[in-house]
C-alpha cells in the first residue's frame, strides 16, 4: 500500500470531524476518531471468525463455564467479540443505536473493552447520542474498510499513527506531552539500534523494545520499524508502560492493530508501580517529561532507595523532588540484560533528557550520585545535543544519552560527545514550540537523521583525526574525565577584642551572660575600665577582663559557655590580628571558608600548593569535607571563543544607522 492510500483512508476517518463541527471542539475530535477506528479495526479483523465465536459464546453460557481461552481460540486473535450485532446493523437502527453500541462494545473481550473504557468510549457514545450524531458517525466509519486482506496489520499502523499525529496537531496545548516528533524519533532509535546492524540482520533474530514513559507508543513503532527494514524475519516484540489513561488506550489500540500483544503495554506509574517488574529486554528509549516532580510517589520510591538499596532500581540516588528525569533512567538501566561470560547479552539505552541532568547537583548529591554511578560502570556511550525548539511543548535545548552495558573495545572506559546543536531547518508552520525539525533528506532538504548518525558511527575516528570536516563536532573523554574532587579549603580565624558601646550590648544580650547571678556587676564592671580597651589577643584580653571584675568585687564565671559567649560578643575580625586555636590546631575562619573542584585523580594537596598557596600561603585543606562529583559540562567543552567586533566597526555602523534615520526624518518633515 503505498502513502497515497494510507492518507486517502486517515482521510475518510478524520472526516468525521466534519458532523462533529459546532457540537465538538476541534481538539477533542480525536476522542471520538480515534476509539471509533480501533473499533472498526476490530469488527474487520474479527469478521471471519464472528458466527465461531457465537457458536463458542453459546456453548460455554450454556454450561457456565468461562470460555475466554477458548472464545480466542475461536477467533484466532488475543481479543473477540461475543456479540452477534456489526456497526452497520447498529447505524441502520438510529432509535437504539445508543443502546446497541453499547451492548456490542461490552460483549468484546476485557482487554479491548478496557483499551476502550480508558478513551471514556461510553460518556462519547451518550454525548453523540444527544447530539443525534451518533447513528450518522457510525455510518461514516462502516464505510472504511480495513479488512487485514485490504489494510495489512503494518499498513493500519501508518493509518493509525497518522490519526493520532493528527490528534496531536490539533491540541497542541498537550501535544509534546504524549508525542515525539516523528523524525525526532528516527534519529533516537537509529543511535540506538545502529551498532547492531550485522546482529540484527542474522535469519530467526527475536529482540525485545521497551518505552517506560511510552505515550501513544511513537516510540516504539519506530523501533520496531527500524529493525524490521534491517530484517523483516525478524521478531520484534514491544512492551511500554504510561500513565496518561488515554495515551495508554491509543498505544494499547495500535499494538492491537498490529498484531501485537496489548498486555504489553502496563498502565501506571513506572516508579510506584512497575508493569514489567522482573523482566529484561534488549533495547530501552524513553522521551520522559522534562523538570516533572515526583511528589506524588516519593513515598514508594524513598522506601525502595532505603530498604531495597542497590537491590532495587534507585539504589545510586534520588534527584531533587521536582525533577524525576534521573529516576527514569535508574528504572530503565535496572531492566538492562547482563552480559554472559562471552560477551553476549546486554542492552542498550536511549533516553531524552534537557540539560539539568547533566550538571544539577553539587558533589554528594542525589544527582551527581546517580551520575558517578552511571560513569563508574562505564555505562554512557555518548551524549548528543540536539537544537533547540524541536519539541511540541518546549524551545529549549535537549539531549539523547546513549548508555549499554556492552561497549565495544573503541568505546570501553569512554564517553562521546557530539554537537548535532546545528543541524536542523525551519519549519514552514510551527507546531506549538516546534520551529525547527532535523532534514531527512526528502524534499530538497538536508538529511542531518544520515550525517548524525554516520557521525556517531565513527565518533572515535573524527575526534582523533584532526582533518576530518566534522573533528570539531565531537569529542571523546575518558569517563574519570568528568569527575572531581570538591575540596574545602579552609583558613585560619585571626581575631582582636575590643570593648565598645557596640561589643558591649552584645555582651549584655547574650543568653548566657543574663543567666548569670552576677550579671549586672560583670557588666558594670566593664563599662567602668579605663584605659586602652582594645587588645592583640585573647589573653590579653581575658586578663584585663578578669582584673575588671575583681576590681569590682565581683567573680570571673567558669565553664566554656561564658568564655565562648564572651568571646563571640567583644571579637573583632581582623587579618592582621590572632591566630585562633582549638586543641593546639588553627580555628577555620567560616567567612573565609572557600570550595573549589579538583580533576578526579589529581594529588589535592599538590592542587593546593600550585593554586592556592601563591596567594594564601595559610590555607589548609578540610580532608573530612571532601566529596567525589560527576558532572558533563557539555556547552563549556565546545564553547568556542568570539571575539568582539573592532570598535572602529561598530562606530561606523552607529553612524550609518543615525544618517538613515535621519534621511527618514528628513523626508518627513519636507
Amino acid at each position: 500500500m503505498n502513502s497515497s492510500k494510507h492518507t486517502e483512508l486517515a482521510n475518510h476517518a478524520w472526516s468525521v470531524a466534519d458532523i462533529l463541527r459546532g457540537d465538538y471542539k476541534q481538539s477533542d475530535y480525536g476522542k471520538v476518531i480515534l476509539p471509533f477506528t480501533v473499533l472498526r479495526r476490530l469488527e474487520c479483523v474479527l469478521e471471519p471468525t464472528r458466527e465461531k465465536v457465537a457458536e463458542t459464546a453459546a456453548l460455554y453460557e450454556s454450561q457456565e463455564i468461562d470460555g475466554d481461552y477458548f472464545l480466542r481460540k475461536a477467533s484466532g486473535h488475543s481479543f473477540y467479540n461475543k456479540s452477534p450485532l456489526t456497526l452497520k446493523m447498529i447505524a441502520a437502527d438510529p432509535q437504539n443505536a445508543a443502546k446497541n453500541l453499547q451492548v456490542y462494545v461490552g460483549s468484546f473481550s476485557e482487554n479491548a473493552t478496557e483499551v476502550l473504557d480508558r478513551y471514556e468510549f461510553a460518556q462519547q457514545i451518550k454525548k453523540l447520542d444527544s447530539a443525534n450524531l451518533l447513528y450518522q458517525v457510525i455510518g461514516k466509519f462502516t464505510d472504511l474498510d480495513l479488512r487485514p486482506e485490504v489494510v495489512s496489520n503494518h499498513n493500519m499502523g501508518y493509518i493509525f499513527e497518522e490519526l493520532i499525529r493528527r490528534f496531536a496537531e490539533q491540541s497542541n496545548e498537550t501535544a509534546g506531552e504524549h508525542f515525539t516528533p516523528r523524525e525526532v524519533i528516527r534519529l533516537m532509535v537509529n543511535l540506538l539500534i545502529a551498532p547492531d546492524g550485522d546482529a540484527l540482520s542474522l535469519p530467526g533474530v527475536v529482540r525485545t523494545v521497551m518505552d517506560p514513559a511510552c505515550g501513544t507508543g511513537g516510540m516504539l513503532s519506530a523501533a520496531e520499524e527500524h529493525i524490521k527494514a534491517l530484517n523483516p524475519d525478524a521478531t520484534v516484540e514491544v512492551y511500554g508502560q504510561e500513565l496518561n489513561p488515554e495515551s495508554w488506550a491509543i498505544c494499547r489500540s495500535d499494538l492491537m492493530i498490529k498484531g501485537q500483544d496489548p498486555e504489553n503495554i502496563a498502565f501506571g506509574n513506572s516508579f510506584s508501580d512497575d508493569g514489567h517488574q522482573r523482566e529484561k529486554f534488549d533495547y530501552l528509549l524513553a522521551n520522559p517529561p522534562f523538570g516533572v516532580e515526583w511528589k506524588k510517589v516519593k513515598e514508594d520510591v524513598e522506601y525502595e532507595h532505603t530498604n531495597l538499596g542497590d537491590s532495587g532500581r534507585f539504589g545510586a540516588g534520588l534527584p531533587r523532588i521536582n525533577d524525576g528525569s534521573l529516576l527514569f533512567l535508574q528504572h530503565m538501566i535496572s531492566k538492562m540484560k547482563p552480559v554472559d561470560a562471552k560477551g553476549g547479552g546486554g542492552s542498550r539505552i536511549a533516553i531524552v533528557f534537557n540539560g539539568s541532568p547533566l550538571f544539577t547537583g553539587a558533589a554528594g548529591s542525589g544527582e551527581s550520585e546517580i551520575r558517578r554511578w552511571i560513569l563508574e560502570n562505564d555505562w554512557l556511550e555518548a551524549i548528543v545535543a540536539l537544537p533547540d525548539q524541536l519539541f511540541y511543548n518546549t524551545g529549549i535545548s535537549t539531549y539523547f544519552w546513549i548508555l549499554t552495558n556492552r561497549k565495544d573495545a573503541q568505546h570501553k572506559g569512554k564517553v562521546v560527545l557530539l554537537d548535532a546543536r546545528d543541524q536542523w531547518v525551519k519549519m514552514r508552520k510551527s507546531l506549538g514550540d516546534k520551529r525547527k525539525e532535523l532534514g531527512d533528506g526528502s524534499g530538497g532538504r538536508p538529511n542531518h537523521i544520515g550525517d548524525i548518525t554516520r557521525l556517531y558511527g565513527e565518533a572515535v575516528a573524527a575526534a582523533a583525526d584532526a582533518e576530518h570536516p566534522l573533528h570539531g563536532k565531537v569529542k571523546v573523554f575518558d569517563n574519570a574525565a568528568f569527575g572531581y574532587q570538591r575540596i574545602t579549603v579552609e583558613r585560619p580565624l585571626k581575631l582582636r577584642f575590643e570593648l565598645t558601646e557596640e561589643t558591649l550590648a552584645a555582651v549584655e544580650a547574650s543568653k548566657v551572660v543574663q543567666k548569670l547571678p552576677n550579671a549586672s556587676a560583670l557588666l558594670e564592671a566593664f563599662k567602668a575600665m579605663e584605659g586602652p580597651r582594645s587588645w592583640a589577643t585573647k589573653s590579653e584580653a581575658w586578663v584585663a577582663l578578669k582584673d575588671a571584675a575583681v576590681a569590682a568585687g565581683t567573680t570571673w564565671p567558669t565553664g566554656a559557655p561564658f568564655n565562648k559567649a564572651l568571646r563571640e560578643a567583644v571579637r573583632v575580625r581582623d587579618l592582621g590580628g590572632e591566630v585562633q586555636m582549638v586543641k593546639g590546631q588553627p580555628e577555620p575562619d567560616a567567612e573565609l571558608r572557600d570550595n573549589e573542584n579538583v580533576p578526579l585523580g589529581e594529588d589535592v594537596e599538590e592542587y593546593l600548593k600550585r593554586e592556592v598557596h601563591p596567594h594564601v600561603p595559610e590555607a589548609w585543606i578540610d580532608h573530612t569535607k571532601t566529596r567525589v562529583g560527576y558532572e558533563i559540562p557539555f556547552t563549556r567543552h565546545f564553547y568556542v571563543y568570539k571575539p568582539p567586533r573592532p570598535l572602529a566597526e561598530i562606530d561606523a555602523e552607529l553612524k550609518a544607522l543615525e544618517a538613515e534615520i535621519q534621511a527618514l526624518l528628513d523626508e518627513v518633515t519636507e
